[in-house]
């Protein structure tokens, strides 16, 4: 080989090609000529830390004096076996403009084989390109051409383009071409796409192209056209084909020297490039499964870009002749081999780096031979701080074993307590595990050359096999009702949302306070809790139907006292979620139970129990009520995904005529998922007849046909589905109710309503209510304080009487004698005086009672209920 022959770098299963071409002289003095192409095959020696010679190879062309040259060499597959192999491209320049090319195929022998030859008028300069075929791809003129091992004719893409940025496989499709052209815009209206306005801002477009089935494909799946102006190299990192629609991510080079990530057609990241001219991008997975951009720059510079949360440059390196890309070392990952310029050494491979920025990291110019002593300090060293790190190791994996088994446990009594409630509820036996059936596998035996594998945990109940005695009061929270107190449970769904409602009978559901229900999934899941988390509303229905309102569980105000409550281990609400609490029924006898759907949905098939939580009031001394916290099985409720699907439990509300046709489910349903707002609506100078014709008309309200002060909207967009009540103090003033799904639903309707209201009309939103119904809660919330508070200590005198001790018994004896008959005589004065003085002793005594704390608490109870409620409606007035 003489100084300055044409040199190409190839890596091919971990070695390093290296192709040039020498001349030789067979017979001298003559004219002939041959030309040879020269391979070697380099391989990386870890245990001098170079490269070393394993073969070489040569392939013999007669030249007759004339020009050849290598065009570009590339891995591709040959069609014949799937076989990938090494492809060189020749050109050979001949008389009146002939250009011959060839091309040949490297086998593992080191044996070149022709694979086909072809002639042009013109030289190949622009986007030359080599893939599966082999095939040749070149773009002259702004014309694509290519020809394969199995056409051997020169075939035209049928597209005018401007530039090709990437050649290769995509599933389902073959070999694709990815280039630009200019904007191609539809001539018909109809055929107007996403992109059109991008194209005809930009004047140029992606598109794709398919050899094997000529086919063009969507160039936005891969790049927005926007981008066809500045990308110049792109590399496809992953592609395929998903429910017939075409899934890319790729990453692109830009002339504004960044680097784009994308994904299905989107920009997902981008990297600001340390040099200019970026002209090619490569890929490399290292050992530590990260995924490195290889930029190669027009300068000869190169810099490695990392995708990690972002794109950011790793490193960089300049005056690199040429990079490659493979497993260099063995090691099962690729690494980076960058082979520097160096004039002056002539060995090619003198000045190398192999790196995959993290533990690979050799470089040419260090004699690794003599630092094997130090080598083997540095190895002993570093066997002593892995010793020291697998103990660390072990122990932290004893650790998150433990944590685990920790957490095991904790599942399983959380599910054996939730079993144990829908038992306990379902008024069956449970039955209790014994320590023997509870048995857990210790963590890390066999990292502690422990021989015990199991240990026994005892258990939290006794092992007898009669429950005690102490287990039948437990059954009192599933209190038994003699009558039936469950009119109807029904269920239904509106959007997103499970509707189960509890229709609870009259005689029932007056002695109950504090009402709210509770759903818990009847099958085993041990990876979740059973318990599902739902929130509750009470609906209020007149006999009459006459008015229609909803009771949700409301902000309180900032706290005025402390809450307190009698303690109670039997409490189940510790057990179930969040839910409102001390909702005052009056009146009321629907429950609901608002959850979400979608989580049910996911089990196909899901069967949930309804629980009725509540305090049953009870008589006790004729004056004082005592309060019991019970807990009533109502039913079970079903829904799977095919039910839901069809419509089973969708609300049906049609319009027939001049009303609303529907169940009273339906309605109630509706009602809960919405939230209510209430404006009083005041105007001083004209009547508030417009309202009632903006409810007919432009929203197109019909009345219930259940309820018919209360109205259904009709109108299609978002407004459908809202539920409007209009009451009419007097002509000037009115209250207008909205149950509406969302705030922007309210918004739409008031927008709506200002524009037919006169503009001197006052609209303000109450808290709760009309201030008159408000006012009269109050004074019965006042009256039910005082009378609370009278019967509490009227209780406590009588509870105390018995433990007071009475002075003077003999002055009961006295007779009730007028106070002017005892005043006549001496001995009349002194009984009066005695009487006198005994009813003063009694009183200061009856001012000294004592009662215990169980029954002081109780009271405080008592009293703070009844202040908390009616401070509850003072807030809401203010």
């Amino acid at each position: 080989m003489f100084l300055g022959e044409q040199e190409h770098f190839l890596s091919y299963n971990g070695e390093v090609l290296i192709f040039h071409l020498s001349k030789t002289k067979h017979v001298e003095g003559t004219a002939d000529k041959t030309m040879n192409l020269c391979v070697r095959r380099m391989a990386f020696d870890r245990d001098t830390k170079l490269f070393v010679q394993k073969s070489s190879g040569v392939f013999n062309m007669r030249a007759n004096r004339l020009k050849i040259e290598i065009i570009c060499c590339s891995c591709t597959t040959d069609s014949r076996t799937g076989i990938i192999l090494p492809c060189i491209l020749l050109k050979n320049k001949k008389r009146n403009n002939v250009v011959k090319y060839l091309l040949l195929l490297l086998h593992s022998s080191n044996q070149f084989e022709q694979s086909f030859h072809f002639t042009l008028d013109y030289e190949l300069k622009e986007d030359i390109r080599l893939f599966t075929g082999p095939s040749v791809l070149w773009m002259h003129a702004n014309k694509l051409s290519y020809i394969s091992s199995d056409t051997r004719m020169v075939l035209s893409v049928p597209v005018q383009l401007s530039s090709v940025v990437w050649t290769g496989e995509i599933e389902d499709e073959g070999t694709v071409i990815l280039g630009t052209r200019t904007a191609c815009l539809p001539e018909n209206e109809d055929e107007v796409e996403f992109s059109t306005s991008d194209r005809a801002i930009w004047g140029s477009e992606f598109f794709g192209y398919a050899i094997e089935t000529q086919k063009m494909l969507t160039g936005t799946c891969f790049m927005p056209h926007a981008y066809s102006k500045v990308v110049s190299s792109v590399c496809v990192c992953k592609n395929k084909m998903l429910r017939k629609q075409l899934q890319i991510s790729l990453v692109a080079v830009t002339h504004k020297n960044q680097l784009v990530w994308f994904q299905d057609g989107l920009p997902k990241g981008v990297c600001e490039l340390p040099y200019e001219k970026p002209c090619s991008v490569k890929t490399a997975v290292t050992s530590s499964n990260d995924l490195l951009f290889i930029v190669s720059f027009a300068s000869g510079n190169i810099c490695a870009v990392q995708r990690r949360d972002t794109l950011q440059v790793a490193s960089k390196w300049q005056k690199v002749k040429s990079v490659l890309v493979d497993d260099f070392i063995g090691s099962g990952s690729e690494q980076l081999l960058l082979l520097f310029k160096d004039e002056s050494n002539t060995d090619v491979l003198s000045t190398f780096t192999i790196t995959d920025l993290g533990v690979v990291n050799y470089a040419s110019g260090i004699n690794y031979k003599q630092d094997v002593p130090a080598a083997e300090g540095l190895q002993e060293n570093g066997l002593l701080t892995v010793q020291a790190l697998e103990t660390r190791l072990q122990a932290g994996y004893t650790s998150v074993r433990e944590l685990q088994q920790h957490l095991r446990l904790k599942k399983m009594i959380i599910f054996q307590s939730c079993r144990a409630l829908i038992d306990l509820v379902e008024e069956r036996t449970h039955i209790l595990p014994t320590a023997k059936e509870v048995i857990c596998k210790r963590p890390c035996r066999s990292l502690l050359n422990s021989a015990e594998p199991f240990e026994g945990l005892v258990s939290l109940w006794d092992d007898v096999e009669n429950p005690p005695h102490s287990l039948s009061k437990e059954t009192s929270l599933a209190s038994k009702v003699p009558e039936p107190f469950i009119e109807k449970l029904w269920q239904r769904v509106v959007g997103d949302s499970l509707v189960v409602g509890v229709k609870l009978t009259e005689s029932f559901y007056l002695s109950l306070s504090d009402v709210s229900l509770s759903l818990v999934m009847d099958q085993d899941f041990s990876s979740i809790s059973p318990i599902v988390k739902c929130r509750n509303k009470i609906i209020k229905l007149n006999k009459a139907f006459s008015a229609l309102s909803v009771s949700p569980c409301q902000i309180e105000p900032p706290p005025k006292k402390m809450k307190l409550d009698l303690p109670s281990k039997n409490d189940l609400k510790k057990e179930l979620p969040e839910r409102c609490s001390r909702v005052p029924l009056d009146g009321a006898k629907t429950v609901i139970a608002i959850t979400s759907l979608s989580p049910l949905l996911a089990f196909h098939h899901v069967c949930c129990i309804v629980l009725l939580h509540a305090k049953k009031q009870k008589s006790q001394n004729d004056s004082l009520r005592e309060s019991k916290n019970i807990t009533v099985l109502c039913g079970k409720v079903l829904l799977s995904l095919e039910d839901t699907l069809s419509g089973k439990y969708s609300v049906k509300l049609l319009r027939d005529n001049s009303y609303c046709t529907g169940s009273m489910e339906d309605i109630l349903a509706v009602l809960a998922v919405s939230v209510r707002f209430s404006f009083q609506i005041v105007s001083s100078v004209c009547t508030l007849t417009p309202v009632n014709s903006w409810l007919l008309g432009e929203m197109e309200c019909t009345p219930f046909k259940e309820c018919r002060d209360n109205i259904f909207c009709h109108k299609a967009g978002n407004v459908y589905g809202t539920v409007f009540n209009w009451t009419l103090k007097n002509p000037f003033e009115g209250v207008l109710t909205l149950f509406c799904r969302n705030l922007t639903v309210l918004f739409q309707c008031l927008h709506s309503l200002t524009r037919v209201l006169p503009p001197s009309c006052d609209v303000k939103l109450l808290r709760s209510g009309s201030k008159g119904a408000l006012t009269e809660q109050l004074a019965l919330a006042l009256e039910k304080e005082m009378l609370t508070s009278r019967s509490s200590f009227f209780s406590k005198e009588n509870k105390a009487e018995n433990s007071l001790t009475r002075g003077n018994e003999p002055s009961k004896k006295i007779s009730d004698a007028p106070v002017a008959s005892l005043l006549d005589s001496e001995e009349g004065v002194q009984q009066f005086r005695m009487k006198f003085q005994n009813e003063r002793e009694e009183s200061v005594l009856s001012m000294n009672q004592t009662m215990n704390g169980a029954l002081y608490q109780e009271i405080a109870v008592k009293i703070a209920e009844a202040q908390l409620s009616s401070d509850m409606i003072v807030w809401r007035l203010s």
